[in-house]
């Protein structure tokens, strides 16, 4: 009476104007047909043995739990998960449908045959209902016989639908993600990657560089995205090396609950990604903007996705570091916050800049910020492969120096001795130092001899392996002979003096000095020179004092060129620009006559050539005039560099700079720019290809990218690869988006040898190695540069958070006071007495007090002959050489003629080139006992000059 009652008043309460709807409710007539047959055994006694099937009240009960479930989550406000619903549902339906199937069963064999309990009814329905049955128990009349055929009919129609939405739920939670639980969190360690988008490459990158330090090793990575994973990504996350290190969840960092999923406010650390290579954005956006500058309006929009990231993070959990990439300089002024910002654009210009000055440097500050081993090319059967692939393993680590065993026992010397004694000694280079003393710099890159080294100072060198993990022994003095270079370090505990050099005079022999005048400027400047105080090794003088009193230098004019004089830029393209030291105007250039094939009031030239620069210019070709090129162009105007020697520099853009960025580039000596594509020869010729040093072309973004991510490169490789037939001596730098479109770069189809290092690289690639394509030559030869490769440095910044400050000075983004940078010097062939890179070492650190850290070596090719070809080598060679000759002429012809008609002199071009049979490599931290070769160029980072 009570249920039917309750079904009554419910029927009445939710009375909308639809009487018969709720009257003939599925819900409601099984009440009545349940509950109305016990009201005539209240009145009637002898009713009572009348059977009514109360068990189906079950359905009932069932209904009731799912309106309880629904109603507790209202109550608690607090979501159930679907899947636990679903399932919950799912095990309430089996238990209905066994509960009812037992009871009938057992009911109608009493009316005759075998009788049944109710356990034994159960057993025979679970049996039936699972398999086809045992026989040991089973309906014997046909009444029973036909409910068991109804039930299992009833349990193939309700079954498979319960099964289907739970398994579309799954599904869909399969889509969502997983959630990464508070007993986890507390218990456990995390880090939480944000995108917008996670592909294959990306996700591969972060776990390989990520999980390559030993520390991190039981560190779990939350992939927190917006967007699904693909199938690539999928499959990579099943790998049992990352199945149970990395959580995926679908959600948005704006969004609380997203955050609370993933346990952001407990993450160790929070790295914001940028969007590399995401088809799906360029497409959606592509139709809404013009060809041109679709891809930069895709990164300054991902920049902007990313910011907004960043402070919904803030917002949530001000206390977790946060680590970020952006692409575009201005944007950094936003997320200045965050522990670790990497900006693609400030970091790739600076690269390339300092690649036209050091050949190779983009090679080196790949390797660096890249994990290695250093096995690459241990089973080769070339040497140089062997060297450049132990090379690659040397990284930048760091340590305290009362914890080293490598620098504990240099306490009290200078810098320069002790980076000379750890290198000879243990094979480590130690490139600079953090001190924790008041008003100095925190970092410094070899601060020279003047610098005492302390125990509480941290230090910073290149090794192949962290000195905790190295098998070397602390090292014993043993009574032996003094040196030279001890000689000659004996008093450089403090100051050099006078008497010192002219000791070092003595006994180094004057005929044999290398042939590079910034020793000699070096030196001098370091002797003559007013040097400032110091006391214990740590500069007096605070940064900002420096800072003013170089402000405030009378520097006098170059005679030559009158007009330029060190200072600070005084017009600045973003705001967060580090104030450095270059060469500038002192006067404001005119705007028009910065424009270089457009005459104006004050200059009537039209071409480079009428310009007849002293030195070969630095042709950058690029879409737009981006804030980023402010980098490029302060590393080639930077103060320590010869003002006889700037090379002049070329702006090739496709789109005519904005007023703000004319200005900026009118204080800065001999940078002039062009309208113009790298597509069009006139416009190469005007800007004075046929007299560049160098030539950097920056990535052109094309809407080849929507059909594939490995597409998007095809344009820039393709006008690179003509400006190379072209012009074969000319040293061309490219930026591509994809590391594995290296391959074409200055491609020769039938350079057997530079074809036969694809084996080398699915060689590589098959061992492990995530730097397979470290052979490839362009790259080798620091001839093209990925930004992507960037990606790195941020994920090492978890670990080492001095990896962006250091190379920031290397590159000389940053300075400062005493402080060194990135150079180089070349070996000629009276520097050969030289021998051995340990010699070198020892001659740098007493002469010019700089130190080596590795070597650009340029080769011959080694001929080889392909395997498996059954053609006479000799015809082939000479056919080929024949059809090169025939398309070096009708090149030859194209130019000259275009040179002609524009009025440019035809004999500037040269047209005999042969291409050439050498390649180059980088060396990193050889081993001291490694001989020079002439031709090597070293790298180096210069001691501060000021």
């Amino acid at each position: 009476m009570i249920c039917l009652t309750e079904a009554v008043i419910f029927v009445y309460l939710r009375f909308k104007g639809h009487f018969y709807r709720s009257l003939f409710s599925l819900q409601f007539l099984s009440e009545i047909s349940m509950n109305l047959p016990f009201i005539p055994t209240i009145f009637w006694p002898s009713l009572r043995s009348i059977f009514i099937p109360s068990f189906l009240n079950c359905w009932l009960a069932k209904r009731a739990l799912e309106y309880m479930m629904h109603d507790l989550n209202r109550v608690r406000q607090k979501h159930q998960s679907a899947l636990s619903h679903r399932l919950t549902i799912l095990s309430a339906t089996v238990l209905c449908l066994i509960f009812t199937s037992a009871c009938g069963v057992q009911h109608l064999q009493r009316a005759g045959g075998t009788q049944m309990n109710l356990f034994e009814s159960i057993y025979f329905v679970v049996v039936t209902f699972s398999t086809v049955g045992y026989g040991d128990f089973k309906p014997d009349n046909m009444l029973s016989q036909l409910f068991v055929v109804i039930m299992i009919c009833v349990a193939f129609i309700v079954v498979p639908t319960q099964v289907e939405l739970l398994v579309y739920t799954w599904m869909e939670r399969q889509k969502m993600g997983r959630n990464y639980s508070v007993n986890r969190a507390n218990n456990e360690k995390h880090v939480v990657v944000c995108s917008t988008a996670l592909n294959d490459n990306t996700v591969l990158d972060f776990l390989n560089e990520f999980y390559a330090h030993p520390m991190l090793q039981d560190v779990y990575t939350v992939l927190l995205s917006p967007s699904e994973l693909d199938t690539t990504t999928n499959m990579i996350l099943q790998v049992p090396l990352w199945a149970h290190r990395v959580i995926y969840i679908k959600g948005s960092v704006l969004n609380n609950e997203d955050l609370v999923r993933a346990r952001v406010d407990t993450a160790e650390a929070c790295f914001i990604l940028a969007v590399r290579n995401c088809n799906d954005i360029i497409a959606a956006v592509s139709p809404h903007i013009n060809s041109y500058n679709h891809e930069m309006d895709i990164q300054y929009s991902q920049d902007q996705h990313n910011i907004m990231r960043s402070w919904a993070i803030r917002d949530f959990a001000p206390d977790v570091p946060q680590l970020v990439q952006i692409y575009r300089t201005k944007n950094k002024m936003h997320v200045a916050f965050a522990e670790q910002v990497v900006c693609e654009d400030e970091l790739k210009y600076a690269i390339l800049a300092n690649n036209c000055l050091v050949p190779g440097t983009s090679t080196l500050i790949s390797l660096l910020i890249h994990t290695s081993r250093g096995e690459e090319g241990n089973h080769s059967e070339e040497e140089w492969q062997r060297l450049c692939g132990k090379g690659s393993g040397n990284e930048i680590y760091h340590i305290r120096l009362r914890e080293s065993r490598f620098f504990a026992q240099y306490e009290g010397k200078s810098f320069t001795y002790a980076s000379f004694h750890a290198h000879r000694k243990y094979g480590v280079a130690l490139i600079g130092v953090q001190t924790t003393i008041h008003s100095t710099w925190p970092i410094l890159l070899n601060p020279g001899p003047q610098y005492i080294l302390k125990q509480s100072d941290t230090c910073f060198y290149l090794s192949i392996t962290e000195e905790q993990n190295s098998a070397l022994s602390i090292y014993k003095d043993t009574p032996r002979r003094e040196s030279m270079f001890e000689r000659e370090f004996g008093g450089f505990h403090a100051a050099p003096s006078r008497d010192i050099v002219s000791e070092e005079a003595k006994l180094t022999d004057n005929s044999h000095e290398l042939s590079n005048s910034s020793i000699n400027s070096a030196r001098s400047s370091k002797v003559h020179g007013s040097e400032p105080e110091f006391k214990t090794g740590i500069y007096r003088k605070a940064a900002n004092q420096w800072t003013q009193k170089v402000k405030m230098l009378s520097i006098p004019k170059v005679p030559e060129l009158p007009s330029i004089v060190k200072g600070y830029p005084p017009v600045l393209p973003y705001i967060g620009v580090s104030p450095t030291l270059c060469y500038i105007l002192q006067d404001k250039k005119p705007s028009c006559c910065l424009q270089l094939t457009k005459e104006c009031a004050h200059c009537e030239y039209k071409s480079a050539y009428q310009y007849k620069w002293r030195n070969k210019c630095v042709l950058l070709a690029a879409d737009l005039a981006a804030d980023g090129i402010y980098n490029f162009l302060i590393p080639l105007r930077a103060h320590h560099l010869e003002v006889d020697k700037l090379n002049p520099i070329v702006l090739m853009l496709e789109q005519s700079p904005h007023q703000a960025f004319i200005d900026v580039i009118s204080w800065l000596p001999m940078v002039y720019w062009s309208q113009g594509s790298i597509e069009n020869l006139d416009d190469i010729l005007h800007c004075g290809i046929n007299f560049a040093e160098s030539v950097v072309v920056i990535n052109s973004d094309s809407a080849n990218s929507m059909f594939s991510i490995y597409l998007a490169d095809c344009k820039t490789i393709v006008n690179s690869q003509t400006m190379f037939k072209m012009f074969p001596k000319l040293r061309i730098m490219t930026e591509l988006r994809q590391t594995s479109n290296m391959k074409f770069m200055q491609f020769r189809a039938n350079d057997i040898y530079a074809l036969s290092m694809s084996k080398i690289e699915k060689f590589e690639k098959n061992r492990g190695s995530h730097l397979s394509y470290i052979f490839r030559l362009p790259f080798a030869g620091g001839t093209v540069f990925s930004a992507s490769m960037l990606d790195t440095l941020l994920y090492q910044t978890f670990v080492k958070d001095y990896m962006i400050s250091i190379l920031r000075l290397l590159l000389g983004i940053d300075q400062a006071p005493g402080s060194g940078f990135l150079s180089s010097k070349l070996i000629r062939r009276q520097d050969l007495w030289i021998n051995t890179y340990g010699r070198l070492y020892q001659k740098f650190g007493a002469e010019s007090y700089d130190i080596p850290i590795g070597i650009y070596r340029t080769q011959t090719m080694r001929t080889t002959t392909a395997d498996g070809v059954n053609v006479d080598q000799e015809f082939l060679s000479q056919f080929q050489q024949l059809s090169a000759e025939i398309e070096r002429e009708e090149i030859s012809n194209l130019v000259r003629n275009r040179m002609r008609d524009l009025g440019l002199p035809v004999h500037d071009y040269d047209k005999d080139v042969k291409l050439s049979d050498k390649f180059s490599y980088v060396i990193i931290n050889p081993n001291k006992d490694l001989k020079l070769e002439e031709g090597d160029v070293i790298f180096i980072i210069r001691t501060s000059p000021t």
